[in-house]
């Protein structure tokens, strides 16, 4: 069903609300205006859209069914017509799109790092023992309490305002932010220290903005082209394909991180207990083609899948059900 449009209007963006959702549909608008000299930002409509997770905030989203609370409501605008596009952190997206839709376009990835907030001290193993940290990411808990295990985590949710207004009330010593929503935000400042790849890989497609469209809609696609990063687009695809094999979710550790170097993508993946005690790594190379970016990703997923094992998976489930129950 083609989109009903406002006079004046020629395409609309969907976004969820927040202030970092928000950047990013701006973003997207002025990159499509300078792309396409019968656009204006007047033509183009942003359309707030406010998703389950959105609306979730006394509980971890774990509980409630993970990563599609982000985007569901988004999507069904989406096929319903009523956006032509929708805007999404590619981290939030589940690894199986709903029928007819499709990730047409990717903006150039912004740093993937994770940055240590704190108002007291500037670098995550300056923490004392048994600081409290603030986050809702089983990865970075897990990570987290890889490199200190005498830390006290706590679940922080909401989007970065809120998080950053809850570190000042004092509701933990410390929490992590992605350094991408930082620098969207413009504020870089408030990232005490960039945590390294090495010890902090991120996760999948942390940093990535991505664009959705419906399969059959030639006209979005076509314009939304001049803004698709062909690089970032390729280390996202390895990255989603480890999260599709290791069945990944919020409930599941999970760390990525793809880039291109010359004719390869190169790839580290690791999967971790959420008391981050056992730890599974993979890394490879492929020559730089979505075709082989996902066969990389699907092979590093069911590599650390079967060094795991059965019983490691069974174990995390159940560390997992003790946590939200």
């Amino acid at each position: 069903m083609a989109a009903a449009l406002k006079i004046g209007t020629q395409l609309k963006i969907g976004t969820r609300g927040s202030p970092l959702a928000l950047a990013q549909a701006e973003d997207v608008r002025t990159r499509l205006v300078a792309a396409h000299d019968d656009l204006s930002a007047n033509t183009i409509e942003i359309v707030v859209i406010k998703t389950s997770g959105d609306r979730i905030l006394d509980r971890h989203l774990m509980y409630a069914g993970g990563k599609g609370l982000f985007t569901k409501e988004i999507e069904d605008a989406l096929l319903a017509g009523s956006i032509d596009c929708a805007v999404h952190s590619s981290k939030d997206m589940p690894t199986a799109l709903p029928p007819g839709l499709e990730l047409s376009a990717f903006l150039e990835r912004e740093d993937p790092r994770d940055a240590f907030i704190s108002p007291r001290f500037s670098h995550f193993l300056d923490l004392p023992t048994g600081a409290v940290v603030g986050t809702a990411s089983l990865r970075r808990r897990a990570q987290a309490l890889r490199l200190r295990p005498d830390l006290k985590i706590v679940t922080f949710r909401g989007n970065v305002q809120t998080r950053l207004r809850k570190l000042e009330d004092g509701d933990a010593d410390a929490t992590f932010l992605a350094v991408a929503g930082l620098n969207r935000l413009s504020m870089a400042s408030a990232a005490a220290e960039k945590l390294s790849l090495e010890d902090f890989l991120p996760a999948p497609a942390q940093g990535a903005v991505t664009i959705e469209t419906r399969i059959d809609d030639e006209r979005t696609a076509s314009r939304l082209l001049p803004l698709h990063h062909t690089d970032t687009a390729l280390a996202v695809a390895a990255e989603r394909a480890l999260l599709a094999a290791l069945d990944g979710s919020c409930r599941t550790p999970i760390a990525a991180h793809a880039t291109r170097q010359g004719n390869l993508i190169i790839m580290q993946a690791m999967l971790l207990s959420i008391d981050g005690q056992a730890v599974f790594q993979a890394g490879g190379s492929a020559a730089a083609s979505t075709s082989e970016a996902v066969k990389l990703g699907a092979e590093l997923g069911q590599q650390i899948k079967a060094d795991a094992g059965s019983k490691f998976f069974d174990d995390l489930a159940a560390q997992v059900e003790a946590e939200i129950s």
